[in-house]
């Protein structure tokens, strides 16, 4: 059998099964099939859990006639998202025995838009607010993530499981959610495409949050055309009659804070992509957004706020209390220490009207009125160093790829902009100069082929009971 036909977009896999040349359940059983070859404790260790009936859901999809965006496609979901009737542990022993009572409305958005529900992917503990120096795509549910590309590379940050399933060909897509980098960075660390839309494009209920103010579900796919596929499919509303915007009217900036930070390789392509575009009539001027700290504050008052709202009144602990006191009790599950925990809890009283997190608020509405302004004269920005301020504004970000760099690590490049339909039209366009048409990783069976058969419970793994900016991932 040719593989390369199920690693094409998830847009062209869409057509395919819908005028007939593929079916569903065929796509299905060859995700699968690829998870038990290649994933697991020995493997790349990415999904947490499969759906009982995701040969049914397949089954049920080629016996009716097309409908929706995502018509036929298996989609992966991270761990911190309610997939009615499996677990929602954010990673989290502390929160193992948790499964979900219904969809969240992204993944409800999915199901009516045909796709095909596959499972749960492996994640950060608490989206990496657990403890500084905690390894990206670590957990004490499932243990550790690894990069497809291998050689003890690094798989990201929080949605790494998402990323990697993506990369090593789990799914037609997936889904993550970034605060801070985590679907974004995670895209370029594992060559592939990502997109969060602006905070409160999507809904966020029954999503485990670290910050509403910083939080967005968000698309890792293929391409941009995917991810804005994704994007509709989970409720996000695309600008009518989005296309790619010609090049030769692109006004482009470029953020230089932190570019010291920048490796010459990624500097170089970074050069090289910016001299394509000039070529092709782009103009392109500098600018300087740097970091922000209110980012790390509005998670410090949030975080506990919105986790125990989101706890109230499902199994397993209602409170950060608890969750730390599991922790206390079971050292030997928080290798890495709980100190975001910590902090948050002793730090916020868990009420919206503390006047220090009012104050942080308010100066965040400042900084994202400057950002905005400062944006309005372009389709899009490219981020050279490490800034998070396009996050802290709550604006949208994307990631595209730009290839291998030497030694085989994906290479990729973050926009964003102020204006949606501004920045995905230059997004459509600028992924047709980046060269980004990577190979994909080669992986090693760790166990031979086999039919797949279809679960009959909820398969669950896992315990019981590159980029500068990855640093400050969340």
């Amino acid at each position: 059998m040719d593989e390369r036909r199920f690693f094409r977009p998830a847009h062209a896999l869409a057509e395919d099964i819908r005028v007939g040349r593929l079916g569903a359940e065929e796509l299905t059983r060859f995700y699968l099939e690829r998870i038990r070859r290649y994933d697991g404790e020995k493997g790349l260790n990415t999904v947490i859990e499969l759906h009982p009936h995701v040969l049914q859901q397949a089954r049920e999809l080629d016996r009716h006639s097309p409908f929706g965006l995502l018509y036929g496609l298996p989609v992966l979901i991270k761990d911190n998202i309610d997939v009615r009737g499996l677990h929602t542990a954010a990673g989290s022993l502390a929160l193992a025995g948790r499964v979900a009572r219904e969809d969240a409305p992204v993944i409800a958005a999915l199901r009516r838009q045909g796709a095909v529900i596959l499972g749960k992917t492996n994640m950060t503990e608490f989206a990496n607010y657990m403890a500084p120096g905690m390894p990206g795509g670590y957990s004490s549910r499932d243990g550790q993530v690894k990069s497809a590309y291998g050689g003890g590379r690094d798989p990201g940050g929080s949605s790494s499981g998402s990323a990697v399933a993506l990369s090593a060909g789990f799914c037609a897509a997936a889904v993550g959610t970034d605060t801070s980098f985590s679907v974004v960075a995670c895209a370029v660390q594992n060559g592939i495409t990502g997109l969060k839309p602006p905070v409160g494009a999507l809904s966020g209920k029954g999503i485990l949050p670290i910050a509403h103010t910083l939080d967005s579900a968000g698309a890792l796919t293929r391409d941009f055309q995917d991810a804005l596929l994704l994007y509709a499919g989970m409720g996000g509303r695309l600008p009518e009659g989005l296309s790619a915007a010609p090049a030769e009217k692109l006004r482009l900036a470029v953020n230089e804070h932190n570019l010291q930070l920048v490796s010459p390789e990624q500097l170089q392509g970074y050069q090289a992509l910016c001299e394509r575009l000039r070529e092709a009539g782009a103009s392109f001027s500098r600018i300087c957004q740097p970091a922000s700290s209110l980012g790390r504050e509005i998670m410090r008052y949030e975080f506990r706020q919105d986790l125990e709202q989101d706890l109230a009144g499902g199994g397993g602990p209602q409170s950060l209390a608890e969750i730390i006191g599991f922790y206390q009790a079971h050292p030997q599950w928080m290798p890495y220490g709980i100190g975001f925990l910590q902090a948050a809890l002793d730090v916020s009283s868990g009420r919206p009207e503390e006047v220090d997190y009012l104050n942080i608020l308010s100066e965040r509405e400042r900084l994202r009125a400057e950002v905005i302004r400062m944006l309005s004269r372009y389709d899009a920005c490219i981020m050279t160093g490490p800034t998070n301020v396009m996050h802290v504004a709550g604006l949208p970000s994307l990631a595209l790829r730009l290839g291998l760099a030497q030694d085989q690590t994906p290479q990729g490049i973050i926009l964003y902009g102020a204006d949606e339909r501004r920045l995905y039209a230059a997004a459509l366009t600028i992924e047709r100069f980046c060269g980004g048409d990577a190979a994909f990783p080669q992986l090693e069976p760790v166990c031979s082929a086999a039919r797949t058969q279809e679960p009959e419970e909820p398969e669950k793994k896992g315990r019981t009971g590159g980029q500068p900016w990855l640093s400050s991932e969340r």
